[in-house]
């Protein structure tokens, strides 16, 4: 009887452990601008970058991508290349038209439950363009379940106004809130996007009192400070305006980098991808 109990109790210590383990989710996410489809980029217009991004993105192998500025042709090339990626989001101009700020998932290591888009303005469930935005701007996001460990996340993705203040003070005030209201579970919740804003803004300041820049937390950092390279080869890149946020309680960043990797000379984007590798607890 008392071998018998013995052996209980180790497999029951055994579970807990097994329990344990279980309960942190590794992913990779990343924010990646792809700069939307206009002949007049001449030689860096999308048909002579796409088959670098799509194996870029490929290579690096993300778990969840927010994409900013894919109009619908250049959504219908990822889909075609990246095999074993779903999407979820609306187009900015409605359904399949404009620019999207799309998220796209593997498949194979992560599943959705519940998707919306909304617009950044004042009437955010139908088609609008808020405060002094320059042009309509959405927030696209997604409840999802990694299939290995159960464990739910909410993923926000968007694409702030270049240039009016106020529409990227309110819009990002929208989101802020939307993820209030949404997130009764207190799950793990990751923003990213290009926020057209450098991490001094007064936009990425408030920010912070809610969420963690991954960049500041991260364990290791790698690659370039800035994001937005301009297709400027020869010129150093300063400007940090791409960003991963998490939740403060409930994420761990164990890996960041900004990946300004070239071929020919030339970059895949005008924006560098941002990677980082996330523990959800």
């Amino acid at each position: 009887m008392k071998y018998y109990s013995i052996i209980v109790f180790v497999l029951i210590m055994n579970l807990q452990s097994c329990k344990t383990k279980i309960m942190s989710s590794n992913i990779k996410v990343m924010t990646y601008n792809i700069r939307l489809d206009v002949a007049s980029d001449g030689e860096n217009a999308w048909p002579n970058r796409k088959d670098f991004l799509s194996s870029q993105v490929l290579f690096n192998a993300p778990d969840i991508m927010g994409v900013q500025e894919a109009k619908p042709n250049q959504m219908s090339d990822l889909k075609a290349a990246l095999k074993n990626y779903k999407t979820i989001g609306t187009g900015r101009d409605g359904e399949n038209k404009g620019e999207f700020s799309a998220i796209f998932y593997n498949s194979e290591t992560v599943k959705v439950e519940k998707e919306n888009t909304f617009w950044l303005s004042e009437t955010p469930n139908k088609i609008s363009q808020g405060w002094d935005a320059a042009c309509p701007r959405i927030c696209t996001y997604g409840l999802f379940t990694h299939l290995e460990t159960h464990q739910k996340f909410w993923v926000f993705n968007t694409h702030l106004d270049h240039k009016g203040q106020q529409a990227q003070l309110k819009g990002m005030a929208l989101i802020q809130e939307k993820i209030k209201t949404i997130n009764t579970n207190n799950l793990p919740v990751i923003l990213t996007g290009d926020f057209n804003v450098e991490p001094d803004s007064e936009l990425i300041t408030k920010l912070k009192q809610t969420m963690n820049d991954s960049k500041d937390i991260a364990k290791l950092s790698f690659g370039s400070n800035g994001t937005f390279n301009g297709f400027k080869f020869n010129e150093l890149v300063t400007r940090r305006i791409d960003y991963i946020t998490v939740s403060k309680n409930n994420i761990e960043v164990e890996k960041y980098g900004v990946l300004s990797s070239a071929v020919n000379l030339k970059y895949a984007s005008d924006h560098f991808p941002v990677l980082t590798e996330l523990k959800i607890k």
